[in-house]
């Protein structure tokens, strides 16, 4: 069980040794990687029995993993992860041929055992050598989720260059925008239909030494969009670099061709550009030190056991799907491909232990749940609608006894008003617990079964709204709200199994410091103010590819990240309604989307556009009135259900296929007015448009979040009308 970090102790050499990480545990003395080393300039490089150095090829490697190479050459020994690929070796060892991968919707379907993604892992790093790939050199990986992503990604760490990675739904020219400014020397892409797409535009306007099929073959590829450099599948890379492996391994004249450098943590993984939900997209350098940092700490967020499943549907370049994956291949977990078209029938197949995803898709569940709920008969839903309730006052009462409401309050309530509060609350959830338990026998039994997600859902990478939090705690799916940042590697904090805080984003995970301070004066405010979020750690990136500016913006010189949203940290109570949420964090919005209405008061647009999701009726919104006197928002409204609910409302007849726009203006305002009565504003003129936003159309980034600058700039002429 990995819960520690890197040892500090060291050898001359600076390499760390010993520590109370998984690989001591089981690796005996023999199996210890010897490396040769060069970690200091002025020791000089440490030469393969050669003393012709010029005629000896430097190889960066990840030295736990390459271990069957580099064994007997009299090296250094190593017995911590220095290199994020250092975990696939251990893995492999320790779980063997437990299944790591299922993959069933590519072609061909593929599982993997641990001993197999080793293998592959360490074949395509050699491959990767083979024709050509340096140390440090930079690999544009433009690819989605998949087992053979996992292998490229791992490869191309593995030998020492820095992949530059991005999905296969992004437009040509942002692809080629992130090639160039990364100076990437060439590319891995999905398959033949994405190579068909983009080899026009790149081969006139870059230079690329080779192309890499992860998927499909070169007969797809169209002959005009030939170019003049290689093109290579995944079976060849694979293929090129067994042999060589092989031949390493049975010649010792082979092997004195090489000078053998471990990786050093410090070294750049690899460079993830930020979604742009503003302005040009950063490169963010993320180390290897960085992940391992994650990789090390996450386990106390989620206790992950072998055999566990987890259900995978987020673009792997994503930070957050990133270290997440790396993470629980730690802990011999069994990791399903899916993809949103899937999901629902792939929750009801594989039952997952856990489902890592983002707020959106925890909506969707909870959408088509009550959809299901709704579409029943009348006696059924009716019961059901009760149960609800109950189990929601039920959980509720379950929060105040034990300790876990949030509170910016710093003066501790007294001794006999939170002795009876408890003493209310334990009555009223004693009351309630056995229609509660009936509740989750006769409806929620049913639920569980066909999502699965036995132990947790974990959300992160977008804010979580709270009616989707006292749900899925409603019907007893636990889901653990997280939150981090591209250039923290992802996770900075999260609520754990014993302190899943609703509301909140738990507490800083391990090595990470939080604070929060005045947006004017920079000062440490007091636990209970609101103020900007800042971090530091192990886990802060190195900075921002090619822009020294915007990393000094970011990062002070005492290593804080700035991370630009606004929050606060609970006090700390010893008794009361939160006893035990002292030092939670709780999020309230970006400072850069804070909208200043011409009062001058502030507007926090998160706060509503959060509650008024709520609505079934509401399908997206963005909040808008900067320089106005009251918030407005531009909705994209749920059809169906705005129709569903005008002909129970008696407001068009049974045989109406479309509700008019006024009339849909008016029954949203309804909505809004009720979902959105405890925000501090409450929305005044809305614009409803027909078409939802989305990637293609430009105004959702890759992950989700709606790029609020392009959707204002888009509808500027109505939102000027809605204030005339």
């Amino acid at each position: 069980m990995i819960t520690t970090t890197m040892s500090l102790k060291s050898n001359l050499f600076g390499i760390p040794y010993g520590g109370r990480h998984g690989v001591s545990h089981f690796w005996s003395q023999k199996q210890l990687v010897t490396i040769l080393v060069s970690k200091s300039r002025k020791l000089g490089p440490v030469h393969c029995q050669s003393n012709k150095a010029a005629e000896v090829e430097i190889r960066k490697c990840s030295p736990i993993l390459e271990s069957e190479l580099l064994s007997g050459n009299g090296g250094l020994s190593l017995a911590e992860w220095r290199a994020v690929p250092d975990i696939w070796r251990t893995s492999a060892e320790k779980f063997g041929d437990r299944v790591a991968v299922v993959d069933p919707y590519h072609d061909p379907p593929t599982t993997m055992t641990y001993k197999q993604l080793d293998q592959e892992i360490v074949d395509f790093s050699e491959g990767l050598r083979v024709i050509g790939v340096k140390p440090h050199e930079k690999i544009a990986l433009f690819a989605d989720n998949s087992c053979r992503w996992l292998v490229a990604d791992q490869g191309m760490m593995a030998s020492g260059a820095i992949n530059v990675v991005r999905g296969s739904r992004s437009s040509v020219q942002e692809l080629l925008q992130l090639y160039s400014h990364s100076e990437s020397v060439a590319l891995a892409i999905d398959n033949p239909e994405m190579y068909n797409r983009i080899a026009d535009t790149f081969g006139s306007h870059t230079a690329v030494r080779f192309v890499i099929l992860l998927w499909g073959e070169k007969s797809s590829l169209l002959t005009e969009a030939r170019q003049g450099y290689p093109v290579y599948t995944y079976k060849e890379i694979i293929e090129l670099g067994h042999k060589s492996r092989v031949n390493l391994l049975d010649s010792e004249d082979a092997r004195k061709q090489y000078l053998y450098e471990a990786i050093n943590s410090d070294d750049v993984a690899t460079i993830v550009y930020t979604s742009g939900t503003t302005g040009n997209p950063k490169g963010v350098m993320l180390t290897h030190k960085n992940l391992l940092h994650q990789i090390l700490n996450l386990w106390e967020i989620v206790p992950a056991v072998p055999g566990d499943r987890f259900l995978s549907m987020l673009p792997p370049w994503h930070a957050y799907e990133r270290a997440s994956e790396y993470f629980i291949f730690t802990h011999g977990t069994e990791q399903v491909y899916t993809t949103v078209k899937n999901l629902k029938e792939d929750l009801r197949r594989y039952q997952p232990h856990y489902l890592i995803s983002v707020p959106l898709v925890y909506e969707t569940l909870y959408s088509g749940i009550l959809k299901q709920i709704n579409s029943s008969s009348g006696a059924r839903k009716l019961i059901a609608q009760l149960f609800l309730r109950i189990s929601m006052a039920y959980m509720e009462a379950k929060r105040i006894y034990e300790g876990k409401c949030l509170t910016k309050d710093a003066k501790q309530p007294s001794y006999i008003v939170s002795l009876l509060d408890w003493l209310w609350a334990r009555t009223i959830a004693a009351i309630l617990l056995p229609l509660h338990m009936l509740a989750k026998k006769i409806v929620y039994s049913k639920i569980h079964s066909s999502i699965g997600i036995s132990k947790a859902g974990i959300s992160g990478g977008g804010s979580l709204s709270s009616h989707i939090d006292k749900f899925f705690e409603a019907i007893e799916i636990k889901i653990q709200n997280g939150y981090g940042l591209t250039e923290s590697a992802p996770v900075i904090a999260a609520r754990s199994p014993s302190c899943n805080v609703l509301g909140s984003i738990g507490r800083s995970i391990r090595h990470v410091e939080v604070k929060v301070v005045s947006s004017e004066t920079d000062e440490v405010l007091p636990p209970g103010s609101k103020g900007i979020v800042k971090a530091r750690g192990p886990l802060i990136m190195k900075g921002y590819y090619k822009n020294p500016v915007a990393t000094k913006q970011a990062i002070d010189e005492n290593g804080w990240l700035n991370t630009g949203d606004l929050g606060w940290i609970v006090p700390d109570h010893s008794i009361g309604r939160s006893r035990n949420c002292g030092g939670v964090i709780v999020l309230e919005g970006r400072a850069k989307d804070t909208i200043v209405l011409s009062t001058g008061e502030n507007v926090e647009p998160s706060e509503i556009e959060e509650a008024a999701m709520g609505s079934s009726l509401i399908q997206q919104i963005v909040v808008i009135g900067q320089d106005q006197r009251r918030p407005g928002a531009i909705i994209v409204p749920n059809k169906e259900e705005v129709l569903l609910v005008a002909k129970r409302s008696a407001i068009v007849d049974s045989e109406t296929t479309e509700v008019s726009k006024e009339k849909a203006v008016g029954l949203i305002h309804e909505e809004l007015r009720k979902w959105t009565s405890g925000c501090s504003f409450q929305v005044g003129p809305i614009f409803l448009v027909d078409q939802p936003f989305t990637i293609d159309s430009g105004l959702l980034t890759p992950t989700m979040k709606i790029k609020r600058e392009k959707v204002a700039a888009l509808y500027k002429e109505q939102i000027d009308n809605l204030y005339k």
